[in-house]
C-alpha cells in the first residue's frame, strides 16, 4: 500500500456529508480506503467529521492509480472488514482521471450506515477455567475459541482466539467481532470439515422418510451435488462462486454459489422431514441461515496441553456443544479429560508425626474389608460386604498404594514390609513375621510438576537399595531438597500420583490369599537410615499404644489364565440328541433344547456370566432371559469341574441362593429350554456365546479384566 504524502503527485479527494442524519453526534472517527481492481488497499486514510456532519479526506498516490473502490467505515476498521463487509463505497473508474487530482461529489452517509457502523464490530472477552473432573486445575494449557456454524452435515470453525491458562487454570481472550459481510467473503473465511457425526444424525433422519432416497457418501469440501439426487434435479448451479470483480476467486475456499443457498433451503425445506433437534442446534437448511449477518458468535473450546512429553487433546467440544449468541463477556468452566495433566489438589495433608494410608487403586482404605472403617470381612476385598456385581473384589497384578505422612512425621525414606500370616503390626521393624517389600515386587513411579513453564517437568520415586534397604524418597524429602520454600508457590506437583507410596507388583512375587502391609519410615543421614519406626495412623498418635499402620489385601493373581475363570459351550443338544458345533439341525416339529456349559473358577471369586445366541445381523436372544419363560438352570458336573452349587448368573444372585461371601465358584451348567422356538425363533445359523467374569480388580482395573468367552455355532430350521 503505497503511504499518503502531501508530495504525492496524484490525489483523491472524498468529501463526506452526513448532516442529514438527525441529531448528529461526531462520535466516532471515520476511515477512508481507496481497493484496486486487483483487491488490493493502495490508500487509506482517518478523518472525524465537523459538529455539522462534514468533512473531506485527500488520498495520495505516486501513480495514476486506475479503476479503484473508495470504502468507507468507522476508523478502527482494518484494511480486510472494510473489503469484506458490506459498507458504504463507490466506484471511481480509470476514466475519471483526466486530471492529477480528482475530486468526487460529497458521498452522502446515510442513518443506516452511521448506526450500522455503530454496532457492526464488537470486542469480546471470555473468562474460564480448565478444570480436571475433581475439580483441580489445569495449567499451561492453551484454550482456543471457535465460531460455530454447521451447514448440511459440513461443519465450519473459526479460531477467534487463544489463550494459555495459568496456575488456578484461568485464562483470559479477547476477539473483535464483526457482522455484515458479503457472503462470498464470509465463505472465504471459514475452513469446512466433514462432522462425522453430524452426518449419521442427517443421514438417520432422511432414512426414516421412505420417500427420500438415501443420499450420496458425504465429501469433505462442502457441494451441492448432495442435493441433485434428493431433489431429482441435474439442474442445481454448477460449482462457482458469485463474488465482486473485485475479490480474486483463487482466494476462495469453497465452490458454493451463494446466491443459490436460499431458494435451494425453500425447496428442501418442503421436502426433508422435520427436525426440532436440527432447527434448535441451527443445523442448515432446519435453520435459516445467513451467517454473515450473524452479530453474536457462537462458541465452542479446543484446548491442548503439552504433558508428559507430548501434546494431548484434552477437550475438543463438538457443534452440539456450542454456546449460541454468547454476550460481549462470557464465563466459562471448561472439563478436561483423562489425558490432562492436573494440578494436585490444594490438601495440607494431615498433622502430626503419623501415616494415612488412604486409598488403594483410588478405593478408599476403608471400603476395604478388615480395614480400619470397614466390615471385618471379608477381610481384603474391595468393597466388602455390598452385596453387588462389584463388591468383594480381590487383588491381582500391579496394585497401588496411595496415602501422606503427617505434617511433622519427618520421613526421609521409607519401604514396605508384608506379612502373609497377619504378624502383630506394632511389632518393631524387621521383626519376625514381617519381610521387606523387596525389588522387583516393590515398584516406583515418577511424578511432574510445574514451575510456571512447560513442559511439566519429571521427578523420579524409583525404589533402589540404600543402606541394606530398597527404599522410596518421600516427596516431603524431596521438597526439601529441590527448590526449598517454593512449593505451593512457584512449584506445583501434578495430581498423577501425587499420593501415591507404592506399586506393588504382586503376580509372580506373592501367593494368593491375604497379604498385610506396613510402612516403615527412616531418617537419612548421609548414605546412613537410622531412626526406622512404623508410622502410627494419623489421628491415634496421641492414644496408648498408637494404632499402627496396617493395610490388609486379598491377592487372586491368575496362576492358570485359561481357568481362572473357565468358560466353555460343553455340549447343546436338541430333543435330546447332540448338535454338534457347525451341525445343520431340523427342528421344524419344535421340541427341547438343553445347553452344558461350564462358568467357574477354581478360586470361588465369579462375578456373573451371561449367555446369548446370536444369529442373522446384529439380533440376539438373551437366553438366561428365557428363565422367566418356563426354562430352567440347574448344576450339573462336567468332567472334573463339579456342578454348581448356586447357579447364579450373578454374584448376589449366587449370595441369595446360599454362597457364602466372597466365595462363589459357579460350575458346571444346564439350560434347560422346554420350547426351543424361544432360542431360535427363525431358521438361521446361530452362534451360542458364553462370556465369564471374575470380580478381580486386576492392575487397578475394575471393570473385570479377567474374563474368558465360549462359543458353539449351528444351523437351525424352524
Amino acid at each position: 500500500m503505497t503511504t499518503p504524502t502531501e508530495n504525492s503527485p496524484f490525489a483523491l479527494v472524498v468529501p463526506l456529508d452526513a448532516s442529514a442524519i438527525p441529531d448528529f453526534k461526531p462520535e466516532r472517527g471515520l476511515k477512508v480506503s481507496a481497493v484496486n481492481s486487483a483487491g488490493k488497499t493502495v490508500a487509506s486514510s482517518t478523518l472525524q467529521l465537523g459538529d455539522k456532519g462534514q468533512a473531506e479526506v485527500a488520498l495520495h498516490f505516486d501513480e495514476a492509480p486506475g479503476t479503484l473502490r473508495v470504502l468507507i467505515g468507522p476508523d478502527d476498521a482494518s484494511d480486510e472488514e472494510l473489503i469484506g463487509l458490506q459498507t458504504l463505497g463507490v466506484t471511481v473508474a480509470a476514466s475519471m482521471w483526466q486530471e492529477k487530482q480528482l475530486r468526487l461529489p460529497p458521498v452522502v452517509i446515510t442513518p443506516y450506515y452511521w448506526r450500522f457502523w455503530l454496532r457492526w464490530c464488537n470486542t469480546y472477552t471470555v473468562h474460564g477455567r480448565v478444570l480436571c473432573a475433581d475439580g483441580s486445575p489445569v495449567p499451561g494449557a492453551t484454550v482456543c475459541a471457535f465460531d460455530v456454524d454447521s451447514w448440511w452435515w459440513w461443519a465450519s470453525y473459526q479460531n477467534v482466539g487463544c489463550a494459555t491458562t495459568d496456575a488456578s487454570g484461568s485464562f483470559s481472550l479477547k476477539f473483535r467481532w464483526c457482522c455484515g459481510w458479503w457472503p462470498w467473503w464470509w465463505w472465504r473465511l471459514r475452513d469446512w470439515r466433514l462432522d462425522l457425526d453430524l452426518a449419521e444424525r442427517i443421514r438417520e433422519t432422511l432414512v426414516r422418510e421412505p420417500r427420500l432416497p438415501i443420499p450420496p457418501r458425504p465429501t469433505v469440501t462442502p457441494s451441492l451435488d448432495v442435493f441433485k439426487l434428493l431433489l431429482g434435479d441435474t439442474k442445481l448451479p454448477a460449482p462457482g462462486v458469485t463474488a465482486p470483480r473485485l475479490q480474486p476467486r483463487t482466494a476462495l475456499k469453497t465452490s458454493i454459489d451463494t446466491s443459490q443457498i436460499t431458494p435451494l433451503r425453500d425447496r428442501l425445506i418442503k421436502l426433508l422431514p422435520a427436525s426440532p433437534e436440527f432447527e434448535k442446534l441451527q443445523v442448515w437448511p432446519w435453520f435459516p441461515t445467513e451467517p454473515w449477518w450473524d452479530c453474536q458468535p457462537d462458541l465452542a473450546f479446543r484446548v491442548t496441553q503439552t504433558c508428559r512429553g507430548e501434546e494431548r487433546l484434552i477437550l475438543n467440544e463438538p457443534w452440539w456443544r456450542t454456546r449460541w449468541n454468547v454476550a460481549t463477556t462470557l464465563d466459562v468452566t471448561l472439563t478436561a479429560n483423562d489425558n490432562a495433566c492436573c494440578l494436585a489438589p490444594p490438601d495440607p495433608g494431615p498433622d502430626g508425626d503419623c501415616l494415612l494410608v488412604s486409598s488403594v487403586c483410588g478405593i478408599q482404605v476403608d471400603d476395604i474389608g478388615g480395614n480400619l472403617g470397614a466390615p471385618a470381612a471379608p477381610a481384603g476385598f474391595a468393597h466388602a460386604g455390598g452385596g453387588q456385581p462389584g463388591s468383594d473384589a480381590p487383588w491381582a497384578g500391579l496394585v497401588s498404594i496411595e496415602g501422606q505422612f503427617g505434617s511433622t512425621a519427618g520421613v526421609d525414606y521409607y519401604e514396605f514390609e508384608v506379612s502373609p500370616t497377619g504378624a502383630d503390626p506394632s511389632a518393631p521393624p524387621n521383626s519376625s513375621g514381617w519381610a521387606p517389600v523387596v525389588l522387583p515386587s516393590a515398584g516406583g513411579f515418577s511424578r511432574s510438576y510445574w514451575d510456571g513453564a512447560l513442559p511439566f517437568k519429571p521427578a523420579d520415586f524409583s525404589f533402589h537399595m540404600l543402606d541394606g534397604h530398597y527404599v522410596v524418597e518421600s516427596r516431603e524429602h524431596f521438597e526439601a531438597n529441590n527448590f526449598p520454600g517454593e512449593w505451593g508457590t512457584t512449584h506445583l506437583w501434578t495430581a498423577a500420583n501425587y499420593f501415591t507410596l507404592m506399586n506393588w507388583l504382586t503376580e509372580g512375587h506373592y501367593d494368593n490369599g491375604e497379604q498385610h502391609l506396613r510402612l516403615v519410615g527412616y531418617t537419612r543421614v548421609g548414605d546412613t537410615l537410622t531412626n526406622p519406626r512404623v508410622m502410627p495412623l494419623c489421628g491415634s498418635e496421641n492414644q496408648d499404644p498408637p494404632t499402627p499402620n496396617h493395610t490388609v489385601l486379598y491377592l487372586d493373581n491368575r496362576t492358570v489364565v485359561a481357568d481362572e475363570p473357565r468358560a466353555d459351550v460343553v455340549d447343546v443338544r436338541i430333543n435330546g440328541v447332540t448338535a454338534g458345533p457347525c451341525s445343520n439341525i431340523d427342528a421344524k416339529n419344535g421340541g427341547v433344547l438343553e445347553i452344558d456349559f461350564i462358568a467357574y473358577d477354581v478360586d470361588g471369586h465369579l462375578a456373573e456370566y451371561d449367555l446369548a445366541a446370536t444369529y442373522g445381523k446384529n439380533l440376539s436372544v438373551n437366553l438366561l432371559g428365557l428363565l422367566a419363560s418356563g426354562a430352567t438352570l440347574t448344576g450339573v458336573a462336567i468332567g472334573a469341574v463339579p456342578a454348581a452349587v448356586q447357579v447364579g448368573p450373578t454374584y448376589p444372585v449366587a449370595l441369595g441362593q446360599g454362597a457364602t461371601a466372597p466365595v462363589w465358584s459357579g460350575g458346571g451348567l444346564r439350560l434347560h429350554v422346554p420350547d426351543l422356538r424361544l432360542a431360535f425363533p427363525e431358521t438361521c445359523c446361530y452362534q451360542i456365546e458364553l462370556h465369564v467374569y471374575k470380580r478381580t480388580i486386576a492392575n487397578c482395573d475394575g471393570n473385570w479384566p479377567h474374563r474368558a468367552f465360549s462359543f458353539y455355532s449351528l444351523t437351525v430350521a424352524v
